[in-house]
């Protein structure tokens, strides 16, 4: 299996890290994609990236939105040029995480935002690889954004998709793929397995985001990348669907997207 989006180099892993990545290799896990989400860390993920290990480790380097009210807007472009410099090393295997965060429009406007996630976009696109892309209450913004910018060639993954099912058919015409995450296992879940649904098989895959979105029984404690088995199997009762055909297909679409996790 393969973990398509957790935050190993969370403070919260610190006292545990090595202990985590054996708990996930004894889960069957393959493959972590550990996506960036400010310059602060990027070069902290390159050097996990080109570590040996049982369960491998994969960089994807962006700027979330949630960070940006934390960054001066003066900086933006200088950022992105520095993102640039570093995908160019070869190593990153995926653009992000990036994208729009409706809570954070206060503090970071939307305009800005969209303008961050732009240059996102035109670096996935110049280095040929996969965009990451975080969107919370912001699922309006995202679609008029893709509906103006040209074709991401590599795939854009939508990272614990909260969008409705309805949005679902808007999203796989810009080629999107969709990744769930803990919400989907929680008892009252409604409308996370009605999009889980909507989702073609073939487009689908799994992640912890981890430290966050702990799945059922962890709810509410630390996520890790062992949890996503639990994940799978929920999101495999959610689809009415073998937990052996979830999780071939997640793990399949996941190398599919991230070639050289094969």
């Amino acid at each position: 299996m393969i973990d398509t989006h957790c935050h190993l180099d969370a403070e919260r892993f610190d006292g545990d890290r090595d202990q985590v990545l054996e708990r996930a290799r004894a889960a069957g896990l393959s493959a972590i994609v550990v996506p960036g989400i400010g310059p602060s860390n990027w070069e902290k993920l390159l050097d996990y990236a080109q570590r040996p290990g049982a369960v491998k480790l994969a960089a994807g380097l962006g700027v979330h939105p949630q960070f940006l009210p934390e960054l001066d807007p003066a900086g933006d472009l200088e950022r992105l040029d520095l993102l640039d410099t570093l995908l160019s090393r070869g190593v990153a295997i995926a653009v992000g995480e990036c994208g729009l965060d409706g809570p954070s429009a206060e503090r970071a406007p939307m305009a800005r935002q969209l303008e961050v996630l732009r240059g996102h976009f035109a670096l996935a696109r110049k280095h040929q690889l996969p965009l990451l892309v975080h969107c919370l209450r912001a699922q309006p913004q995202l679609l008029e954004l893709l509906k103006d910018e040209a074709p991401v060639p590599a795939g854009i993954l939508l990272h614990s998709y909260s969008g409705s099912n309805d949005l679902v058919k808007k999203y796989l015409k810009h080629g999107c793929h969709f990744s769930f995450a803990g919400p989907v296992s929680f008892t009252e879940a409604r409308r996370p397995i009605d999009a889980l649904r909507a989702v073609p098989l073939e487009r689908l895959m799994a992640e912890t985001d981890a430290p966050d979105q702990a799945p059922h029984p962890h709810r509410g404690g630390r996520s890790e990348p062992s949890y996503l088995p639990l994940i799978i199997e929920a999101m495999a009762k959610g689809r009415g669907e073998t937990v052996e055909a979830v999780r071939e297909a997640t793990t399949k679409n996941a190398r599919a997207l991230f070639p050289t996790l094969g």
